[in-house]
């Protein structure tokens, strides 16, 4: 019972499920084509993704890192007609096939990407008076999570929830000190999260096709930093 396990209940769940979706599938080869890195979640946790946003009732979501925009199509679906969703990218050439990809999948009307440093765009957000939104998913680059987890609070409301994929590395948050920035920066926010009074939070392994990780699900009971 090696690791061909993981992706032999994947493929099980996904036929269960429906298998094949050709818009899904199109969005992956355009990143593909694109030569966008394969980091993008699984079908199995894009599909998590959708029922959690169900779950919570979402009709304002923001997403943190969108790459060629697979988990925005996933996310986008469980929206409202009149819902919307922003999602945060830092490199244009990322940013234009998922604008594409969310053009393809007819989600246009309810999807906004946003191109630049996510810092400095949640910021903006705030600016704007954006939100509060009702789920957050944050899956971007590492260092800086924790950065993320304090921003999505600001644009935050009691009851959003808050969502961070890739949070157990392989294991290799259990391991100490490190000097793989990725690995720290997810150390940093596990121990952050599971501090903040302001969430109720859990960290859930995962195994799968993408190998040994695990997400962060977090509640907010209540967005205001502590006194």
């Amino acid at each position: 019972m090696g690791t061909d396990i993981y992706t032999a209940v994947d493929t099980y769940v996904d036929g269960l499920f429906g298998g094949d979706d050709p818009v899904l599938r199109g969005a992956l080869e355009r990143s593909a084509a694109a030569g966008l890195p394969a980091i993008h979640v699984s079908a199995g946790l894009g599909r998590f993704l959708h029922v959690l946003a169900l779950a919570c009732g979402a009709r304002r979501i923001l997403e943190i890192g969108t790459l060629g925009g697979y988990s925005t199509i996933w996310l986008a679906r469980a929206l409202p007609p009149d819902g919307a969703l922003i999602t945060l990218e830092a490199e244009p050439r990322h940013a234009a096939v998922a604008t594409e990809n969310v053009a393809q999948a007819d989600l246009a009307d309810r999807v906004e990407v946003r191109v630049g440093r996510a810092l400095d765009l949640l910021d903006e957000l705030g600016r704007e008076g954006a939100g509060p939104f009702d789920m957050v998913f944050i899956d971007a680059d590492k260092p800086p999570y924790t950065e993320y987890l304090h921003a999505a609070l600001r644009l935050a409301r009691p009851g959003t929830l808050i969502v961070a994929d890739n949070v157990v590395r392989e294991g290799k948050v259990a391991l100490g000190s490190t000097d793989d920035e990725a690995v720290a920066g997810v150390q940093r926010f596990n121990a952050a999260v599971a501090a903040d009074p302001r969430v109720a939070a859990a960290v859930v392994q995962q195994v799968g096709v993408k190998g040994h990780d695990g997400m962060a699900i977090a509640v907010v009971r209540d967005s205001q930093p502590p006194s």
